[in-house]
């Protein structure tokens, strides 16, 4: 899907990986000059030689077998959690790193295991996978971390170099810098309207704010937000395969006979110290046979707090039989 549009609804975006065009000068050159090229004898003889390199890719990719993907890194990999749509960029995460390891089927053996009589072929994902994906991910998913769209985060970037290069000129910090609209659409190459998105977004994220000009006649503008605002966002809590073996044992990576947990919820791997075990508790304990401790404790914890003060409810005190007026 392409789109001009800077509002996309949000179901959308999260389901999609997102990326931009550069729209700087240099690009816009680069592909004048590559329009030029194509009308000249040399542009002719590059268009039937990149005519031949897809038809090798394709014929590369259909070489490709459907072959399954085992991760055995998968149970110690990271990923951020604050966000709910973070559940789907989790999934393009895994994902990402199945799609390397697949690429390089021919380049690594090809494993299998028999289950139920069937022979299941497969490949498995190296640290290298992992550390593409990362640097993937830091470019294409870091994004879904920042609350402005790419266009408009480049034009805070043009901003922050615009307002810098006047601070340097004028002597001046850059909390002290104002520009008016028009300064800033000059520099940064964009009609009115374009940039008025752009700069109404910034202000109402308080990125920049609004000043009142001589007599109230006009906005000037500043900048209110500092150090390198050109900088990708990066996508944090990734899982770096250099740690691995300082990895702390934690009940994501205890046996099976050493957890006291259900089957389907037990690790493959790790050690369990003897602080986590249960000594006494047995490890298939029915739901009967804890009830009774459980109502016992219950009417103890009673007991003790007969006297106390009932907690609030709704702004009004209660107070239990033993301490109402007669």
């Amino acid at each position: 899907l392409t789109t001009t549009a800077i509002d996309v609804d949000e179901e959308l975006l999260n389901r999609c990986l997102v990326l931009t065009i550069n729209e700087s000068r240099e690009q816009t050159a680069a592909i004048q000059a590559r329009q030029r090229s194509a009308r000249t004898l040399g542009g002719l003889l590059a268009k039937a030689s990149a005519d031949a390199v897809l038809t090798a890719h394709r014929a590369a990719q259909a070489l490709l077998r459907p072959l399954a993907v085992v991760n055995p890194f998968a149970e110690q990999l990271t990923f951020a959690s604050d966000r709910v749509r973070l559940r789907r960029d989790h999934a393009k995460y895994l994902a990402l790193i199945d799609s390397i390891a697949l690429l390089h089927q021919y380049q690594r053996p090809v494993r299998s295991v028999m289950h139920n009589g069937v022979a299941l072929e497969y490949v498995e994902v190296t640290a290298s996978d992992i550390a593409t994906a990362n640097r993937l991910a830091h470019e294409v998913l870091g994004r879904s971390l920042d609350e402005l769209p790419p266009p408009t985060r480049r034009v805070l970037a043009q901003t922050a170099d615009y307002v810098q290069a006047r601070a340097v000129a004028q002597g001046i910090e850059r909390s002290a810098v104002r520009f008016t609209r028009r300064e800033l659409r000059e520099h940064v190459s964009l009609n009115h309207s374009q940039l008025a998105v752009h700069l109404d977004r910034l202000l109402a994220l308080e990125y920049v704010i609004a000043h009142h000009g001589r007599n109230g006649q006009r906005f000037v503008y500043e900048l209110v937000v500092d150090g390198d605002e050109s900088a990708n966002k990066r996508l944090p809590g990734l899982f770096d395969r250099s740690t691995t073996a300082n990895l702390p044992a934690t009940k994501a990576n205890l046996p099976a006979s050493e957890a006291d947990l259900p089957a389907r919820f037990r690790a493959a791997s790790g050690e369990l110290p003897a602080t986590f075990r249960r000594g006494k508790t047995p490890r298939n304990a029915s739901a009967e046979a804890i009830l009774p401790a459980l109502a016992a404790a219950t009417e103890e914890n009673a007991l003790l707090g007969e006297k106390k003060r009932a907690p609030r409810r709704n702004g009004t005190s209660y107070l239990d039989n033993h301490e109402l007026p007669l």
